[in-house]
């Protein structure tokens, strides 16, 4: 077995990826303070072809060289838009015709493997603070609350990890 060379890769040029089809999924990140996190979902969100990110809140906006150190060159390809609360991004969402799920531990979330049963033309993808999470009033807005099991002692997973993970799974949906 060899490791492929980059060139072997045949990755897309930040143009073809402006111009390629994208899954029907928006990244929101509300109130994120790392701007390694941030830097981190933009990359996911080349990584998996989603439609767009909008910045909410205190998130950081590129340029930014903290966040590019994460991001690798993503934010140049990913289109992105800065919000100044969230309900400005769900009416965007909302006028699309797509959904919001909220990636929280709610009374009634829907366990990430179960997805797949939950109708949705496209997702306005919500992922809350490092430390609160997502905001209460927004989990109130959301159409679905998504939820990732875990078996050990901590009751959260890293945002961008979370992110990456429940992505993969809406490529899966929607790819």
């Amino acid at each position: 077995m060899r490791k492929l060379k980059l060139d072997e890769l045949n990755r897309l040029s930040v143009g073809e990826f402006k111009d390629s089809k994208k899954i029907p999924v928006i990244v929101i990140l509300e109130n994120i303070r790392s701007l390694s996190n941030v830097g981190a979902m933009f990359r996911t969100a080349d990584a998996f072809k989603v439609e767009a990110i909008h910045l909410v809140g205190i998130t950081a906006r590129p340029p930014h060289r903290e966040i590019q150190k994460t991001a690798l060159g993503a934010t140049e390809s990913v289109d992105w838009t800065h919000y100044e609360t969230i309900d400005e991004s769900i009416q965007v969402i909302k006028n699309k015709g797509y959904q919001v799920w909220s990636i929280e531990q709610t009374e009634d979330s829907t366990s990430i493997d179960k997805i797949e049963h939950l109708e949705a033309s496209g997702v306005g993808m919500v992922v809350g603070h490092e430390v609160d999470g997502v905001e209460q009033t927004t989990i109130e807005k959301s159409d679905h609350c998504i939820e990732i099991p875990q078996f050990g002692t901590k009751h959260s997973l890293n945002v961008g990890v979370c992110g990456g993970i429940v992505m993969y799974e809406l490529l899966k949906k929607f790819g």
